[in-house]
């Protein structure tokens, strides 16, 4: 989209949330004076935000989250139905860090009426990972204990909101969180029976540094930090060089992104007598599907675990 169209969209989107905003005003529904029986509805964009927190808020809040699976954040546009359940939303939360670039706009002119959080922003500037020209890496969820950081400071709007269930809120946060310290231990024990020469995790786009720095693995992703980034023929032949040089048994596909540039590695690798294996799917920007184990934060997780694991070291214990 050009940008001129863009800023057309952008400006379109926000005179009709204007406009929802003036119709919730005179029926005076929303906002913190709700009974607190009523349940929290709470909007996320990415659902490694969303599904996390449904489990700590329990019954006592609603999620929607906007960017189902497959869909790519980096490159999304809010449609007037998300506008519609933005501003029916009592509590927003986005992942901020520039994932959602095309949203910040909308989510700046919606904060002068309710609660909106860019969790990630509270992360300390000296546990982010930038690239050369300063550019942050928003894939934070992919360092567990990071993301806990990020959860932590959702929960806090959610206690500060509704401080009648705060001790409930608190309480399922401790148990959810000896979860996710159960999940890094059990991934560090998995990863290290990879050997050391193999230790290369080589994917579609820059989403897996925070994971490599967790687990001591070397990433390389064929396009940027954005998958806006163009992939050219000397980013295919530079990874396979590498792919050669480390002897790397697989690479892996991303669900959100088109498998193309994976593929022209292969087949780039083949035709010098490198034989590399399609290590399997990663979910890196999205989630699987709701109802399904890899539709959750933790199963997603443990699915990358298990799939690198297995491509990477020939699933010997």
């Amino acid at each position: 989209m050009k940008k001129k169209s863009w800023r057309f969209v952008v400006l379109a989107v926000l005179f009709g949330w204007m406009i929802a905003a003036c119709n919730q005003a005179e029926t005076g529904t929303g906002g913190e004076g709700e009974e607190a029986e009523e349940t929290i509805k709470v909007v996320t964009t990415i659902a490694q935000i969303g599904e996390p927190l449904s489990v700590i808020g329990g019954d006592y809040i609603e999620v929607n989250s906007l960017m189902g699976p497959s869909v790519d954040p980096h490159l999304y546009n809010a449609t007037q139905g998300d506008i519609a359940t933005l501003q029916e939303a009592d509590v927003i939360f986005y992942s901020g860090l520039d994932l959602e670039v095309n949203m910040v706009e909308i989510f700046n002119q919606i904060a002068a009426e309710k609660p909106v959080v860019a969790i990630g922003d509270t992360i300390s500037e000296d546990q982010l990972l930038k690239e050369e020209d300063g550019v942050v890496d928003p894939h934070i969820w992919f360092d567990i204990r990071l993301w806990k950081q990020a959860l932590e400071a959702a929960v806090e709007e959610l206690k500060a909101y509704a401080p009648d269930h705060a001790d409930d809120f608190e309480a399922n946060k401790a148990a959810y969180f000896a979860e996710l310290e159960e999940l890094h231990q059990e991934a560090l024990e998995k990863l290290s029976g990879i050997p050391e020469e193999q230790r290369v995790l080589v994917t579609a786009h820059d989403a897996f540094g925070y994971f490599g720095n967790a687990f001591e693995m070397e990433v390389i992703g064929l396009q940027g930090l954005s998958t806006e980034d163009e992939v050219g023929v000397s980013d295919i032949n530079e990874t396979i060089a590498i792919v050669k040089e480390h002897q790397i048994p697989a690479i892996f596909v991303e669900t959100s992104i088109p498998a193309r540039t994976i593929q022209a590695v292969i087949e780039g690798a083949a035709n010098e007598g490198v034989e590399i294996e399609l290590g399997g799917e990663l979910y890196s920007d999205a989630m699987g599907e709701a109802g399904t184990e890899e539709g959750t934060y933790i199963g997603m997780y443990r699915h990358n675990v298990e799939t690198i694991y297995e491509a990477l070291s020939g699933g010997d214990e």
